[in-house]
């Protein structure tokens, strides 16, 4: 089948079989690397990505149902300048393996998006369902609370 999908703001047609995990387009026909494969089962978080505003585990959504505004981990830098979250990440020395960066910040955006000033708790709760194996939630936690700061002070959203 031949679908066409709107990713970081651009148009782009593939044909691919109806079942094909979204991730596997974003990756292997787009060449995003911003999705990770990690579980398979929508489970860890890894291949988060933004579709229509919520944050999707794109392992698990079939090609037939990618519809709508679709937002990468490479689509958050605007102009070449790194989104407030992302430049919170390497303030903050969040990444340890790196392996879920994609999907902390992902949902991050995605909760911010939401609420753009959670509290401690707020944020623990937006992030419970991403998994980090090197257990930097409390950088992650505080790289959270400082992109909060920088995108106040710019006086907009997330």
């Amino acid at each position: 089948m031949s679908v066409t999908l709107k990713v970081n703001g651009k148009s782009h047609t593939v044909d691919v079989d109806a079942s094909t995990p979204l991730l596997y387009i974003l990756r292997n026909d787009l060449g995003l690397q911003g999705p990770r494969f990690g579980c398979g089962l929508g489970q860890c978080g890894a291949c988060t990505v933004i579709m229509n505003g919520v944050a999707t585990r794109s392992c698990i959504v079939p090609a037939s149902a990618a519809k709508g505004e679709i937002t990468t981990l490479e689509g958050l830098a605007r102009n070449g300048e790194l989104h407030p979250l992302q430049r919170a990440w390497i303030d903050e020395q969040v990444p340890q393996c790196g392996f879920c960066q994609n999907g902390q910040i992902m949902t991050a955006k995605a909760l911010l998006d939401r609420n753009p000033k959670p509290n401690d708790a707020q944020i623990r709760e937006g992030m419970k369902g991403v998994l980090c194996r090197c257990m930097t939630y409390y950088r992650i936690q505080a790289a959270i609370k400082r992109a909060v700061k920088t995108i106040a002070a710019k006086g907009g959203a997330a």
